[in-house]
């Protein structure tokens, strides 16, 4: 839906692929969905689960045999992010660098997003009718 030619929605690091490939094999799922819904103090958070098949309108990015689905509603907030994993010795997890983000919490668990209409004006996407 907000793609361009010639570039991936999102990419993925190393480490990321290694991590989505190894939870693909473990639990033999097609991919992970990538998402986002309203919560924590900075108004947004990032949502992943295990799919058996994409859904109509997903957009699907596979990078060296990981496979990432992008919900339709999070298409233009997640354009342009990279996925890495990263393990300390506190904790392990994925994390996004998405340029799209203006604003976090302290604990880095929920975002705030670029407007809406400064978003689709950085990806081409159609002009606001709004008048």
């Amino acid at each position: 839906m907000f793609n361009i030619p010639g570039k991936q929605a999102v990419s993925m690091t190393d480490k990321a692929v290694k991590q989505i490939r190894k939870l693909m094999e473990r639990d033999n799922r097609h991919g992970l969905r990538i998402g986002i819904k309203k919560g924590g103090c900075a108004g947004m958070e990032y949502t992943m689960d295990y799919v058996d098949a994409p859904e109509q309108n997903d957009e699907v990015v596979e990078q060296d045999g990981a496979r990432v689905l992008i919900a339709p509603m999070a298409q233009m907030f997640l354009f342009g992010t990279e996925i890495d994993y990263e393990t300390s010795l506190l904790e392990s997890g994925f994390k996004f660098r998405n340029p799209n983000v203006t604003d976090a919490c302290g604990c880095g668990e929920s975002i705030k997003f670029k407007d809406i209409d400064e978003l689709q004006a950085e990806q081409g996407g159609p002009p606001d009718l709004r008048a």
